[in-house]
């Protein structure tokens, strides 16, 4: 489903600014939230080997910058403010993401067969064909964290939220999860012209944000699509309309509208062993082969720990300088979405320069651990 901009805003759970804005965080998050597993996976990758795989997970991980760029315009331009370093943002992985036909849990592994599912599965498209269909029941027995199946009382769900184990819950609504990312989306735009209806009815606009605090085109470049500068209804909804069609495909399409292949069916390439090209049906590449050898990655200890780092004084010293660069590099991402723009040029390629550090980690055995490697343990 999808909302179009001349018509009369759709029903929507979102009736506040306030609520609007807290869904925005919510897409903030879960945005962020694959960059570790994307990145884990990507520099996983043996030197020189599986060129295909790299540079498939190389251009989502950027567009996925992108993205969380696009949700920061939107969010400051309704008057929010972009909280990058606020406690439980960056989840303790495994992580839960409630968006999908089912909960699955998210880990940071190397890349693999695994790996490659649940990019799968975080990126897969799932339109509603109706309303009813655009939420499913939150499962808490299946979590784990409550034996009758209902919701968690209000302070257990704030502890939830805070330790980043099940991500984007639902604002207000902890019974329901979205069945995709996409009717997530939805749900913020239908909130987006609800609100602004009733604002223009009133006089005014829930426009509110200062232009300054806007990411324009010249301070990010990333080959991945452009930067789009909200500032009303039809930017805002233009720019979430471009991250749910680069991670899902348009309308049901395996192209977005700006004619790039969408994540999932980037993805799905290197599971096909086939590229797509133009005239294909979604789930039947027929263009040249993808040369995938999956063997060539370093076994890193999936959702590994500082904890698990003991026995190996270095590395353990070399995880959390890690840790302290990747908390600088969000913080410097914080102020630039928070009036510093000029900031994010260098933040972008940063995201790729840490790639030494986590190769330091990567490509080290750990003492006691079955042969396993260190990695990354993105506990910030």
């Amino acid at each position: 489903m999808s909302v179009a901009q001349s018509e009369p805003s759709q029903d929507s759970k979102i009736k506040t600014i306030e609520e609007l804005r807290e869904y925005l965080y919510k897409g903030l998050q879960l945005e962020h939230a694959t960059l570790p597993p994307y990145l884990t996976a990507l520099y996983s990758l043996h030197p020189g080997k599986n060129s295909d795989a790299w540079h498939v997970i190389r251009v989502v991980a950027v567009e996925e910058m992108l993205h969380l760029t696009l949700v920061a315009n939107v969010l400051n331009a309704v008057g929010g403010t972009p909280e990058l370093t606020r406690s439980g943002f960056v989840p303790n992985y495994p992580t839960r993401l409630p968006c999908g036909p089912d909960d699955f849990e998210v880990h940071l592994r190397p890349f693999s067969r695994e790996a490659l599912d649940t990019f799968l599965r975080i990126e897969k498209p799932a339109p509603a064909a109706n309303e009813e269909d655009r939420f499913v029941p939150m499962d808490w027995a299946a979590l784990g964290l409550a034996s009758d199946g209902v919701a968690p009382p209000s302070e257990k769900l704030a502890e939830i939220e805070e330790s980043g184990t099940v991500l984007g819950l639902v604002p207000g609504e902890p019974t329901l999860r979205f069945a995709s990312i996409g009717e997530f989306y939805e749900e913020i735009m239908r909130g987006i012209n609800h609100l602004e209806d009733q604002a223009r009815q009133a006089g005014t606009t829930i426009f509110t944000g200062e232009p300054a605090r806007q990411v324009t085109p010249e301070y990010f470049y990333s080959g991945g699509g452009d930067v789009i500068e909200v500032t009303g209804r039809d930017t805002a909804v233009a720019a979430l309309t471009l991250v749910a069609e680069q991670g899902e495909g348009l309308h049901g399409g395996i192209f977005d509208s700006q004619d790039e292949i969408a994540h999932y069916y980037r993805f799905q390439q290197l599971e096909k062993g086939q590229y797509y090209q133009k005239g294909d049906p979604p789930g039947s590449p027929s263009g040249p082969d993808v040369n995938v050898d999956w063997d060539a990655a370093y076994p890193v200890k999936p959702d590994i720990k500082l904890a698990d780092l003991v026995g190996d004084p270095e590395i353990l010293a070399a995880a959390e300088e890690f840790n302290r660069s990747y908390a600088t590099f969000l913080t410097n991402i914080n102020l630039a979405y928070n009036g510093r723009p000029d900031l994010l040029l260098k933040a972008v390629w940063e995201m790729f320069r840490i790639r030494d550090s986590m190769n330091r980690l990567i490509r080290n055995p750990l003492t006691g651990h079955g042969g396993f490697h260190a990695g990354p343990t993105f506990e910030i």
